[in-house]
């Protein structure tokens, strides 16, 4: 996972309040945004999932097309093998699921 700028921030276009979710204003350094990044792994269970965290300069949201979330699988070749459509309504685990299955050679369930 790589936690890119948050997509609900209390100081965003679209916050959420309530529903269990973190409440956060959108990070001003990369100190805040490893401490945003941590309380949302915590707070959205997703501690066991390694996490990486995008810097300031958004990059990696940039790059990937990734705000608020989208799912990418990136093959054993080092390549993109699955791109998600953009979340949350393109956010669809089962869609990554077969799509890690079909990289790693798995048969269907």
């Amino acid at each position: 996972m790589v936690y890119i700028r948050e997509a609900h921030a209390l100081d965003s276009r679209s916050p959420i309040l309530g529903k269990g979710m973190p409440v956060l204003e959108e990070p001003e350094t990369f100190t805040e945004r490893e401490d945003a990044a941590a309380v949302c792994m915590a707070k959205l269970a997703l501690e066991p999932m390694p996490a990486l965290i995008d810097g300031m300069d958004n990059a990696v949201e940039a790059a990937y097309e990734s705000h608020p979330d989208r799912l990418y699988l990136i093959g054993k070749d080092g390549r993109v093998s699955f791109k998600g459509g953009e979340g949350p309504f393109g956010f669809k685990p089962d869609e990554l699921e077969q799509a890690i299955r079909t990289e790693l050679g798995l048969r269907d369930v």
